[in-house]
């Protein structure tokens, strides 16, 4: 039974990665910097499938550290969406307040593509960055259960 909840774990992993770049590249959504940094863990969290051929709990551990970090910047990124709280200065246009037309132009003309506290696409209600925290929580459980099971 640990195996099949460790399958599943590392399935959904790999799922969300393949889901993220399906909206990349066949959707067309260009990533911003704080969906690129949600991706990372999830690679992190497939080193867990050691645990597939080691009983070695440390595999495990893993891989629920990997995809609750995912699921930690998938809150954080859920609030700057929201207006929670401020994201990276390289995701968000700023505070353009008291700037010369040269600084403004010079902003603007370095502004990453794609920001960060902006919506493009949500299910439910809830955006993309929501459903990888819910999502990686939910991974990040199923590693800790399988730690537990014999």
């Amino acid at each position: 039974m640990r195996r099949q909840v460790q399958i599943l774990a590392l399935a959904g992993s790999l799922g969300l990665l393949l889901g993220a770049l399906a909206f990349e590249h066949v959707g067309g959504l260009a990533p911003c910097p704080l969906c690129i940094w949600q991706r990372w863990p999830h690679v992190v969290a497939l080193l867990g499938a050691g645990a597939l051929l080691l009983p070695a709990w440390p595999f495990a551990l893993i891989g629920a550290g990997g995809a609750a970090t995912s699921g930690g910047i998938g809150v954080y990124h859920t609030g700057v969406e929201r207006g929670w709280w401020e994201g990276p200065s390289s995701c968000a246009a700023g505070d353009v307040t008291g700037m010369t037309p040269e600084q403004l132009l010079a902003q603007i003309m370095g502004a990453p593509v794609v920001r960060c506290d902006e919506v493009p696409w949500e299910m439910l209600g809830l955006s993309m960055a929501s459903w990888n925290a819910v999502a990686s929580f939910g991974i990040a459980g199923l590693w800790l259960v399988s730690l537990r099971m014999r």
